[in-house]
């Protein structure tokens, strides 16, 4: 703690507000993994399995909406602790004997872990924006890469923990020792972030919750299809594929899930050097924009129409998910983290969160789009008609892309 101290202040709360999300993303990733494991294991259909994270998707939605705006008037480091302590709440409410972990009781649980979820990553994201100076854009897209693609490298971890954690000490006694992680990174979170981060100078109304600027609204729409498109597969569809028509055992699934959530994290972390734009600030070059966004969404679109008709005609099906897999991760993780620095660029510098909180509403929708479909549609039509849905979604996104501004804008 002392040599923290002697940082530089600004670096100091970047260290802390990724440190924290860091041990959140962890958790969440783990108890997602627990879930889908544990209860396939007691028999539970796919879309049952989905129904579980519908109100932890639903939930995500409202969140990220109002959230915004609670960031806003009280300031994100209490926004993010709230959504701390929800998350060891939620962690003990599961920790109950295994015949009150009843569809209804995981619903509650997974509604109040959405909630404090998108608290912490709406709150994660936007102070940010407060930490960079406005005129250094490349810096910005450096550091929100960095947080992004650690995140979820970190998430794909979790998934390797989840598994692990229900073979060697089963359900409950997982979730009680990410919970008692969890406190004491929240009891560090209130001792040493700034209560005012990223507080607006003015209190905005209720009615401001919705995004007034046509980039972000657009924006918006497009990360909206492009993460359905990601869940309708991804979620619940894969891991139950990877099990019962492979064979693959939970440490298995977990370590290859794991794995490619690792990889993806770390390609986020390098997309300002694959995209060749941006920097941390003395590097020279363009930031990216519209167009960027644009290309990289029709190479994903490319990517899942040919693995989609590879599954379709049995071509090599283990190698086809494992390979194609892969590469999907490879460019929807730039296609992501080009989504993630476009979002703070464009959003207000006054109240950030509002901006940020709107646009991670509508991720939030396609997550829960994509998350219902992923469990229906593998049920009535199988694995290769989820990956058509993806591919159509994609699709979707590269329509709506084409209206975002071809040139950055640093303020809205």
């Amino acid at each position: 703690m002392a040599a923290l101290s002697r940082l530089d202040s600004t670096l100091r709360q970047y260290m802390l507000v990724t440190f924290n999300y860091w041990n959140f993303t962890i958790t969440d990733g783990a108890l997602r993994m627990l879930v889908v494991l544990y209860f396939h294991d007691l028999g539970y259909s796919t879309l049952a399995i989905a129904s579980l994270f519908l109100f932890y998707e639903f939930f995500g939605v409202v969140t990220n909406l109002v959230g915004g705006w609670l960031g806003a008037r009280l300031g994100l480091s209490r926004t993010m602790n709230v959504g701390l302590a929800l998350q060891i709440l939620v962690l003990l409410l599961l920790a109950v004997p295994s015949s009150w972990l009843t569809v209804a009781w995981v619903m509650l649980a997974q509604a109040i872990s959405g909630i404090a979820k998108d608290l912490n990553k709406m709150s994660a994201k936007s102070s940010i924006k407060t930490l960079v100076p406005n005129n250094e854009q490349g810096a910005l897209y450096h550091w929100i890469a960095v947080l992004t693609g650690s995140k979820n490298a970190l998430k794909g971890f979790g998934f390797f923990i989840g598994g692990l954690l229900l073979t060697l000490i089963g359900f409950q006694y997982a979730v009680l020792t990410m919970a008692a992680v969890l406190l004491l990174v929240f009891m560090s979170s209130l001792l040493f972030l700034k209560s005012d981060m990223g507080k607006a100078s003015t209190k905005p109304k209720f009615s401001e919750m919705f995004s007034k600027s046509s980039s972000v609204n657009i924006l918006s729409a497009a990360r909206l299809f492009l993460f359905g498109a990601r869940d309708v597969w991804f979620v619940v569809a894969l891991p139950i594929y990877l099990g019962s028509v492979f064979g693959w055992d939970h440490t298995y699934v977990g370590g290859f899930l794991a794995l490619w959530v690792i990889g993806y994290g770390i390609v986020q972390t390098q997309a300002p050097k694959l995209t060749g734009r941006g920097g941390t600030g003395r590097e020279k070059g363009v930031t990216p924009d519209g167009k960027m966004a644009l290309m990289w969404a029709v190479l994903l679109t490319v990517v899942t129409g040919v693995i989609a008709l590879a599954i379709q005609v049995n071509w090599y099906a283990e190698y086809t998910i494992v390979i194609g897999l892969l590469i999907f991760g490879a460019i929807f993780a730039v296609n992501s983290s080009l989504h993630s620095y476009l979002i703070v660029s464009y959003a207000k510098q006054d109240g950030v969160s509002l901006d940020v909180g709107f646009y991670y509403m509508a991720n939030a929708m396609g997550r829960l789009i994509g998350t219902v479909l992923s469990g229906w549609v593998f049920q009535v039509a199988g694995f290769a008609a989820c990956l058509w849905v993806s591919f159509g979604f994609l699709a979707l996104t590269c329509v709506i892309s084409l209206w975002l501004p071809k040139h950055t804008a640093t303020t809205v």
